[in-house]
């Protein structure tokens, strides 16, 4: 017997129901793009590795899928660098192309070579797979859908504001109570800057980003292998665990920070960002969380992060302001901010929470039971019309026993079946079943579709 057929880790396939669900996710993100003015681009599902390597940190590095190269790829390599075994080294020769792992990197190399095409500020979305080679577990796949906004050629902070109207948007109509969660790198480099750590920054926020996950003290111990000295560990205690309204954390931090012009500079820009929300009247709660650190090199603002509140699961939506990405593709002085919703663990929270309209997941509406020829041919002229009219319909292809076809319309939920027999042909009208309530009724066609309506 042939071995059952399987996916890689991390990966998952998709029934038609699956599919209805996270087509009301994509659309519902793409329509609230749309509503602020951004435009949709796609990239290839691979880049050169030249592009993706080393904007994401050494942690980021690792989890790139790097591709083979085709044609005889141990051209050019020794005998003694393969015998060396050494893993990274070969698959620097062995791999010119890899899998994006966002869709920011790649962003950025769109806009450094279409720079002539665009005008600035350029307001793009884009909704496409990326590959991690993480270890796959509840809520992180390997393979996954992100719906990423960015906005380059601006400095304006009514960006981040405008970004953050987005996220609130977008959960309100999903019904998904969540915290939208922000910070500023600023902040940051100067919490580094007057704990005598500046040159650490990049372990420190490396390190704190992972406190939900793997608490305190082990923070803490990570923060002392790196190098960092117990004294300095002592003055990061309270400034992490800080706590209070977000006007309180900002007049703390402002006194905390008063010898770090950089700092300073961050508390005013969060300070701005949350005062004008507080104007937009949101639906969700916005918290200033210091220890959002969100551990990918590039972030020089600030920094996004939001959580569900009702669901035990990671962070659905993450995003920042990286205003020197485009200068490593030759590009210097381009702002950039963004934000990217996790599709894939929005379709989780929403079956955990069953908050699918029913309208946005239900596929034919009606279902034409197949008598024969003759019938069948009757039923396709109604069949055109029901379809004009908006209305989701099928025909049962083949004459088969009606037993198996009022199993088909139950096996796919259809919540109306149309029987038409020689004597609703003579009429000119069709038995219509509501499949719930096993009513019927012998209606015209206009009938039928304003009962279906």
């Amino acid at each position: 017997m042939a071995a059952k057929p399987s996916i890689p880790k991390g990966t998952r396939d998709f029934s038609p129901v699956e599919m209805a669900k996270r087509n009301y996710i994509f659309n519902t993100i793409r329509d609230v793009y749309h509503l602020y003015g951004f435009q949709q681009i796609e990239t290839p599902s691979m880049e050169m590795l030249s592009t993706l390597m080393g904007k994401y940190g050494d942690e980021g590095d690792k989890l790139l899928f790097k591709i083979q190269n085709s044609g005889d790829y141990f051209s050019g390599i020794t005998d003694e660098e393969l015998l060396s075994r050494n893993a990274a080294k070969l698959a620097s020769k062995f791999c010119e192309k890899g899998l994006r792992y966002d869709l920011t990197v790649p962003f950025a190399r769109y806009v450094v070579m279409h720079r002539d095409e665009i005008t600035f500020p350029f307001k793009r979305y884009q909704i496409q797979p990326v590959w991690r080679a993480d270890r796959p577990q509840k809520g992180r796949y390997r393979e996954f859908y992100q719906c990423d906004a960015d906005v380059v050629g601006s400095d304006s902070l009514l960006n981040e504001v405008e970004l953050m109207q987005i996220v609130d948007t977008v959960f309100s109509r999903f019904n998904i109570r969540v915290c939208i969660k922000i910070n500023n790198r600023k902040i940051l480099s100067g919490i580094a800057e007057i704990i005598g750590e500046s040159d650490k920054i990049v372990d420190i926020t490396v390190a704190i980003d992972k406190l939900d996950k793997i608490g305190l003290d082990n923070v803490n111990a990570e923060l002392k292998e790196k190098g960092i000295s117990d004294e300095a560990i002592a003055k990061l205690q309270p400034i992490i665990l800080l706590s209070g309204t977000n006007a309180e954390k900002l007049a703390t931090l402002k006194n905390v920070l008063s010898a770090s012009e950089v700092g300073l500079k961050g508390v005013e820009e969060s300070e701005f960002i949350l005062n004008t929300l507080e104007t937009m009247g949101l639906k969700n709660e916005i918290e200033l969380d210091l220890t959002l650190a969100r551990g990918l090199n590039y972030y020089t603002g600030a920094i996004f992060e939001v959580k569900a509140l009702d669901v035990q699961i990671g962070s659905i939506t993450g995003g920042g302001r990286y205003d020197n990405l485009t200068g490593v593709f030759g590009m210097a002085g381009l702002s950039g901010v963004g934000i990217s919703f996790g599709a894939d663990r929005i379709f989780d929270v929403l079956n955990q929470l069953d908050l699918y309209p029913k309208e946005a997941v239900n596929g034919t509406e009606l279902l034409f039971i197949n008598f024969g020829e003759k019938e069948a041919a009757f039923s396709m002229g109604i069949l055109s019309k029901v379809r004009a009219a908006g209305i989701r319909a099928e025909i049962f292809p083949d004459a088969a026993k009606m037993k198996k076809q009022m199993s088909y319309a139950n096996a796919k939920n259809i919540p109306f079946v149309a029987i038409v027999g020689e004597n609703e042909m003579s009429e000119g009208k069709a038995m219509l079943k509501n499949m719930e309530t096993g009513e019927q009724n012998l209606v015209s066609v206009e009938e039928l579709i304003a009962a279906i309506r």
